[in-house]
């Protein structure tokens, strides 16, 4: 069993930034994939980034590449995902999570069905 706690969202300008803190608890944090996926209002859960066991291989949707950076500390059972150059189509609730096996191939990684455990989410509200 993983638990998992997002924090961090808030509300912000466009163009500012937020880094979002996922913390895992349970076994074999180190050992899984973790990613973030969003939901806003009236939209379907997407896709945003991926890390694999390492932290070594990481993967972004289009929509946030070259802004959005995932990182993690296994030392620590924590997923950070730094987000910079905000624009008000982020907005969302952000989710974490956590999958079983330790590295998500293409096609396969952006998909929701591929991580078993879920955080709460944390909103992000980017302003105009």
């Amino acid at each position: 069993q993983v638990q998992l706690v997002e924090s961090g969202g808030g509300l912000v300008q466009s163009g500012g930034s937020l880094r979002l803190s996922c913390v895992a608890s349970g076994r074999g944090f180190s050992s899984r994939a973790m990613g973030w996926f969003r939901q806003a209002p009236g939209k379907e859960r997407e896709f945003v980034a991926v890390i694999n066991w390492t932290g070594g291989s990481t993967y972004y949707a289009d929509s946030v590449k070259g802004r959005f950076t995932l990182s993690r500390d296994n030392a620590k059972n924590m997923v950070y995902l730094q987000m910079n150059t905000l624009k008000p189509e982020d907005t969302a609730v952000y989710f974490c999570a956590a999958s079983t096996s330790p590295n998500l191939s293409m096609g396969v990684y952006g998909k929701s069905v591929s991580y078993y455990y879920w955080g709460q989410g944390t909103q992000v509200t980017v302003s105009s």
